[in-house]
């Protein structure tokens, strides 16, 4: 009795101690969480940062590319454009025209310029020629019955005080509108 009484107390001993070793562990591992938990938040925050310096990084980059090739574009036809200008001003030294393009554009404004004068001329000619009166009556409306008769005759107006009533020409809306169908007249 003596002996389980002595392995109780030793059996009681070692609880105490591993159950206080247990709780430190414990304590040690909840702060640690706390600590892992702040840490991995940290790592998250650190991650979503890089990740964000990264893509305007990569932005910044192909904007750059961009600004480049753009660069190089407009060098070239700089370099294209002096050289134009350079034989233009050789040209005009010998007194030719700048270039083949100016040379041809004179050529069609002259050519334009001549054809309207000729116009001009051959438009005066024929009003020379043609009565002053006619000139006078030219209009796109449609002619009456008494449009040439003059006043003082007394010929009857053709149709009196009534003139027949002429329809407007039909709007682009009447496609719209069905034609009516007219029904037999049974008697």
């Amino acid at each position: 009795l003596a002996d389980k009484k002595e392995q109780l107390l030793e059996k009681d001993l070692v609880l105490e101690e591993v159950s206080s070793l247990a709780d430190r562990l414990r304590m040690q591992a909840a702060e640690g969480r706390s600590d892992t938990l702040e840490l991995a938040k940290k790592v998250n925050d650190y991650q979503q940062r890089i990740r964000g310096i990264t893509r305007k990084m990569m932005a910044t980059v192909s904007e750059l590319s961009m600004y480049q090739a753009s660069a190089l574009k407009l060098q070239t036809e700089k370099q294209e454009l002096s050289l134009d200008v350079e034989s233009a001003a050789e040209r005009l030294e010998v007194g030719e025209a700048p270039s083949e393009d100016a040379e041809r554009e004179w050529y069609r404004m002259e050519r334009d310029r001549m054809s309207v004068q000729e116009m001009k001329e051959r438009r005066a000619e024929e009003e020379a020629e043609q009565d002053p009166t006619q000139i006078a009556n030219r209009t796109t409306a449609e002619p009456r019955p008494n449009a040439y008769i003059p006043e003082n005759l007394g010929i009857p107006k053709p149709y009196g005080k009534y003139a027949p009533f002429k329809p407007s020409d039909p709007g682009s809306t009447m496609r719209h509108i069905r034609k009516p169908v007219p029904r037999e007249i049974v008697i």
